[in-house]
């Protein structure tokens, strides 16, 4: 059987009302649990933040679960909803 090779990348998203320090806040939480930021975009379109993050976790210093739950809590703190996807569910929940 022919199994796949579990990826360490991550997508991050990030949608809200844009206050300042987002993508700060963000990116500290990451580089402090040496989470690696390979790729990011960021818009605010009327006064609405959207981030997305393709991350890779490999050298993290956290769990994947216990870096989404951060970022969850992280989120509510400041004001904006932070989701964090394995890049294969992501993918795969993205399908045409």
């Amino acid at each position: 059987m022919n199994q796949a090779i579990p990826s360490h990348k991550a997508v991050i998203t990030v949608v809200g009302k844009d206050t300042v320090g987002i993508i700060a806040r963000v990116c500290t939480y990451l580089s402090e649990h040496k989470v690696n930021v390979l790729d990011i975009s960021q818009t605010i379109i009327e006064g609405f933040f959207n981030m997305m993050m393709i991350v890779d976790i490999e050298g993290s210093t956290q769990e994947f679960d216990e870096i989404t739950d951060d970022l969850d809590t992280l989120g509510q703190e400041i004001g904006v909803r932070i989701r964090c996807q394995r890049e294969e569910i992501f993918t795969r929940m993205h399908r045409i």
